[in-house]
């Protein structure tokens, strides 16, 4: 006789994705935007300014997030149920006017920065900072309750008694546990240990390695570094840490708690120190094979708290692997995995192409030579969600494949040709060697052709198009007119961009099928490579 519980396992309730998981991503590339820009573009430093308290607070809001984010993914991971419903009260929702609040908050954000530049902030910081301030509530309450209404959230926070609320509090404080540990750094022991182990790294690369832990210098050539209390990788034992806790407290009923805490803590903290040499040797080879400037204010800032952040996920996901940790019956109902979601395959390939794009952006010294990162990435995403794709009524549709070609052509014609942009790519270009070069250009051409027409159309005409489209004249106007301004948005020729998304939303609505547009913009694709190809003009794609 098969029990309940046998039934559970052998057919496991799917993953309910929602439009909270879309506004979610927005907030990411939010995000990351806002580092990017104020990483690479304001100079000001917090010792410029009277307020040094309130400056290094406003800043330490991108690490808060980051781990509040990664809490709050471990909490929807260990309570599917309650995250399930809470999913399906987010889908019946509307956001109400939230969403210009959240908005309206953003823009307070990037109010001072448009206003005066960057060499600006720091002398008016005082009122820049009220409007940061106000700015980051309003971004954070609306995009709340633009997700859900606060019944919602109140009863998803309630679960376990208020136990989310405690994690999430632990998560949005941990830079200021971080800085109370900081003086860790200064002890002999971990210091000398950490510059050995980084130095005998960094040995096996290049021998000029030199090192001075008394003054917390290592480098090699002629690029070093100052490891500071905040460079020093001892935030990273605080993330661990807590995320070991996170697991403990939620999983408290299904783990074996003396084998959890003899083993997982210790290997969290030895991974944790591990990572940061590494950092601090990679960020070194940076500074001395490639950019000084890239070492310093792209890789260093921000990375360290990413990186353990990401450490720390990946270490309590393999805990719920090991068996030897947990009890004999585990209570936690077993979920479908995301690649089996429809929703998944329509959004998170878009989300990762839009994280490649900007993470390469920040990282590579020539961002227009790290496009195959951006093919890697986008292959990865596509593969995962392959049974999907293949699912979709695919045929070679004479009027998508001339709407393809009508929208390939026109992209040519109206194309500017001898532009700043197309001299700056040859340019970039002609670093590269041969080999390089053709390997360069078959990426180019896969992402191009292939991978970016199945995740745009996927995104903007399945997903946004689909959902925005209620039924009536009024409203497919709508949900043609803003999902092809949404797609305008993201690429640098809005007007021609706009009315290529218009023929591709036109092509979908014929049949219904997001596989016509997506055949219909590999056509228009595969027009403009093949000119880039023969005008040796690669900013055309």
């Amino acid at each position: 006789m098969q029990t309940q519980a046998s039934r559970r396992k052998r057919n496991p309730r799917p993953l309910k994705l929602h439009r909270g998981l879309l506004i979610f991503a927005l907030f990411l590339l939010e995000l990351f935007a806002l580092v990017i820009v104020h990483q690479f573009f304001v100079t000001f430093e917090c010792g410029d300014t009277d307020a040094m308290g309130t400056c290094r607070f406003l800043r330490s809001l991108v690490a808060r997030s980051l781990v509040v984010f990664a809490a709050f993914g471990v909490l929807y991971w260990a309570r599917p149920r309650v995250f399930s419903d809470f999913a399906g009260a987010s889908a019946r929702y509307s956001g109400g006017g939230w969403i210009g609040v959240h908005f309206a908050g953003l823009a307070l954000i990037w109010t001072p920065l448009l206003l005066t530049g960057s060499e600006g902030l720091g002398a008016n910081f005082d009122t820049w900072a009220l409007l940061w301030a106000l700015g980051s509530a309003l971004c954070g309450l609306g995009g709340m309750f633009w997700i859900a209404a606060p019944k919602d959230w109140l009863r998803v926070l309630a679960q376990d008694r208020f136990l989310p609320v405690l994690l999430l509090s632990i998560a949005i404080i941990l830079p200021d546990v971080a800085d109370l540990i900081l003086p860790l750094w200064d002890l002999g022991y971990i210091t000398n240990a950490t510059f050995f182990v980084v130095y005998q790294l960094l040995s096996l690369f290049n021998s000029t390695t030199y090192a001075d832990p008394a003054a917390y210098i290592i480098g090699v050539e002629q690029f070093a570094v100052h490891i500071a209390r905040q460079c020093s990788g001892v935030e990273g034992v605080a993330l661990t840490t807590a995320f070991v806790l996170f697991y403990a407290l939620l999983f408290r009923r299904d783990l074996r708690l003396t084998r959890y805490w003899l083993t997982v803590l210790p290997l969290g903290i030895l991974f944790s120190l591990l990572l940061n040499v590494v950092r601090i040797a990679v960020l070194i080879l940076i500074g001395a094979h490639i950019s000084p400037d890239l070492a310093v204010n792209g890789f260093h800032s921000y990375a360290g708290w990413l990186f353990f952040t990401i450490l720390a996920l990946v270490l309590i996901f393999a805990v719920q692997k090991v068996r030897w940790l947990h009890r004999d019956t585990v209570t936690r109902p077993p979920v479908a995995p995301v690649k089996d979601d429809p929703l998944a395959a329509q959004i998170l390939p878009f989300v990762a192409f839009m994280l490649a794009g900007i993470l390469t952006q920040a990282l590579i010294p020539v961002p227009s030579l790290g496009y195959p990162l951006i093919v890697l990435v986008l292959g990865l995403a596509t593969w995962t969600f392959r049974h999907h794709y293949r699912s979709l009524p695919w045929s070679l549709d004479p009027l998508s494949i001339g709407a393809g070609v009508v929208v390939g052509l026109g992209w040519v014609v109206l194309a500017q040709t001898g532009t700043a942009e197309a001299s700056s790519l040859a340019q970039d270009l002609a670093l590269l060697s041969p080999a390089l070069l053709a390997f360069w250009i078959i990426m180019r051409l896969t992402g191009t052709i292939l991978l970016v027409p199945l995740v745009e159309e996927m995104f903007f005409r399945g997903y946004i198009l689909a959902r925005l489209d209620r039924g009536g004249m009024l409203w497919r106007i709508i949900a043609v007119v803003f999902s092809s301004l949404l797609f305008a948005a993201l690429h640098g020729r809005w007007v021609v961009a706009g009315i290529a998304g218009v023929i591709f939303a036109l092509v979908m609505l014929r049949r219904g099928r997001v596989s016509d547009a997506v055949i219909a913009h590999m056509t228009a694709n595969a027009i403009v490579a093949a000119a880039a190809l023969l005008m040796r003009d690669f900013a055309l794609i």
